[in-house]
């Protein structure tokens, strides 16, 4: 493949980790904010309520709660492997539920959904082929080493303080969206802090 093609593909990869970022994201927030009063891009708001009705409203808070874990990941690039890895399973059970449920058309959404992350767990076969072998002795050791802890710090504080805007929203919506807007700013400049740096 030509500089250029892979460069494509990069940025194809980055803008399905954005999107897939963005639905995980707004999605988790939107279930579990006061009244649902939080932006959303899909995913019905009124899932807990809705599962509740089969004692799974707790399930429906550990979904929501995942997919708010899941969308930061991705939205980071930096740990997006792992959002992939942790996104397949969530939008594997959704999946699951919609078609038990017999949604009309949320399943055929979900299967989309699930083919885009596909995408990037085979972009990303290279840093999970290790998994798959039985051959260790071809495994290189390697020392944990992150570029920069202060950006990891920054990016798990901005998580903290989106996580802790779902209790806030309880007391007053506008400072729940503050503290989220703020730390989602955070993530983005730290992003693009780091990636100047390299």
């Amino acid at each position: 493949m030509a500089l250029s093609g892979r460069l494509m593909h990069h940025r194809v990869i980055v803008l399905i980790r954005i999107f897939l970022g963005l639905i995980f994201f707004t999605a988790g927030l939107s279930k579990l904010y006061f009244e649902h009063q939080f932006p959303v891009v899909i995913g019905p708001v009124w899932l807990e309520e809705r599962l509740a009705e089969h004692d799974l409203g707790l399930y429906a808070r550990f979904i929501a709660g995942s997919q708010i874990i899941a969308g930061l990941l991705l939205f980071s690039q930096r740990f997006s492997t792992l959002g992939a890895v942790l996104t397949f399973p969530i939008i594997l059970n959704i999946f699951m539920v919609t078609v038990s449920m017999k949604w009309q058309g949320t399943p055929y959404v979900n299967f989309v959904l699930l083919s885009l992350n596909a995408w990037l767990l085979a972009y990303d076969y290279p840093k999970l082929k290790f998994i798959l072998t039985d051959v260790t002795r071809d495994i290189k050791p390697l020392i944990l080493k992150r570029k920069s802890r202060t950006a990891d710090i920054i990016w798990l504080l901005s998580a903290l303080a989106i996580i802790s805007s779902v209790p806030l929203s309880y007391v007053s919506t506008l400072a729940a969206w503050v503290v989220c807007g703020a730390a989602l700013t955070a993530i983005v400049i730290n992003q693009l802090a780091h990636r100047k740096k390299e």
